[in-house]
């Protein structure tokens, strides 16, 4: 079976390319011919590991070239790029004769399933229906985001089936019959658990204001006044690095708070510390607590719209807060602190759910499932 997978790029270390990397090289190892399809790769290297034997193609559109333009000159541009980016890839789809083609939520999506190749069309979402008026941006782009969210409705109906990773989300899509829920899979099982005996608290992800890193600080502070020995680490890079560095000078927590830049090493940064946090403001899975929690973390998180509720049992593995609340988020990080038999209790509990529900074979025995139904 020939499988392509199209994505704006594979250079950058986030949850979508890291799950599209486990996926391809599950695949490519279970004897499926992968090609993966970039439009603005600029010919930099993935940063995770994908098999020698995936092909790779980028169609040299460069959306990101738009960023940073107004809303007339970006529509107009966007439009042009549009037109660019369906001609190229048509081209190359008539080319590579697939039998499946995903379209990964990227610019693709209104006109993928329009491209009659002889392939099944499956588009993937990473988000949550909402995502896109989740950003809150004011004015046009406000208008522009609720439009494109319509369009979304419309377009998803169009694909022979619509993959979402939460029941969460599900239920936002209207009764989509085409609709189907797949999780995303642990990225890595590790053999050793963390011993959660460090006095170190970590949260991994983009520095954006999705992910929430300022209030985290505020309820971080919160933290420090009660635990001063305690350490907050925040790894990732991102558009909000020096608002944050700055927010921890205003706070005083330069001491307690260290910024550390994203790493392969990953897993190593989450055994060395006792509770993870996520302070999203809206997520589409959550894809750092499956991580954090494979390694027997404790997890606490904001109950946003998506996927924190369809990870972790509150009270059980971890404890949801309400989203924004930031005493509660630090009365919960205070709670885990002061009672180390509980964080052993939930980290042991933590690990041995993401075993059972999220492991790759049961996951990625859902996709094969999908792809043979769809081929029959």
């Amino acid at each position: 079976m020939k499988i392509v997978y199209c994505i704006l790029s594979i250079y950058n270390s986030g949850g979508m390319e890291r799950v599209l990397c486990n996926k391809a090289n599950w695949l490519v190892d279970a004897g499926y011919d992968v090609s993966i399809i970039t439009t603005d790769q600029k010919e930099r290297t993935p940063f995770f590991s994908f098999s020698p034997h995936i092909t790779h193609y980028d169609l040299g559109i460069n959306y990101a070239d738009l960023e940073g333009l107004d809303i007339a000159r970006k529509t107009i541009g966007y439009l042009r790029k549009q037109r660019e980016h369906r001609a190229k890839l048509a081209a190359l789809l008539y080319q590579l004769h697939a039998d499946i083609v995903i379209s990964m939520f990227g610019p693709e999506v209104g006109f993928l399933y329009k491209i009659q190749d002889g392939s099944r069309k499956v588009l993937e979402i990473h988000f949550s229906k909402y995502f896109r008026l989740q950003q809150a941006r004011g004015g046009l782009w406000w208008a522009a985001d609720k439009w494109r969210s319509i369009q979304d409705e419309r377009h998803i109906r169009k694909y022979d089936k619509f993959v979402v990773l939460t029941h969460e989300d599900k239920t936002y899509w209207g009764g989509c019959p085409n609709i189907k829920v797949i999780h995303n899979a642990a990225t890595f099982l590790p053999s050793e658990q963390a011993s959660l005996e460090n006095k170190r608290v970590i949260s991994v992800g983009r520095l954006t204001h999705q992910k929430g890193y300022d209030m985290l600080l505020e309820a971080w502070k919160l933290v420090h006044e009660r635990h001063p020995d305690w350490k907050l680490t925040i790894v990732g890079g991102g558009e909000e690095k020096e608002q944050r560095k700055r927010q921890i000078v205003a706070l005083g927590l330069e001491s307690s708070v260290e910024l550390l830049p994203p790493t392969p090493q990953i897993i190593q940064e989450y055994l060395d510390s006792s509770i993870y946090v996520l302070s999203s403001r809206y997520e589409g899975f959550g894809m750092v607590l499956v991580e954090a929690m494979s390694c027997g973390l404790p997890t606490i998180a904001f109950d946003c719209k998506c996927g924190p509720k369809d990870i972790i049992t509150n009270e059980k593995d971890g404890l949801l807060v309400e989203t924004g609340d930031l005493a509660k988020l630090a009365d919960a990080i205070c709670h885990l602190i002061e009672n180390p038999d509980l964080r052993l209790r939930m980290g042991h509990t933590a690990a041995h759910m993401i075993r059972t529900r999220f492991n790759e074979q049961r996951i990625m025995q859902q996709w094969v499932d999908l792809f043979n139904s769809l081929l029959l």
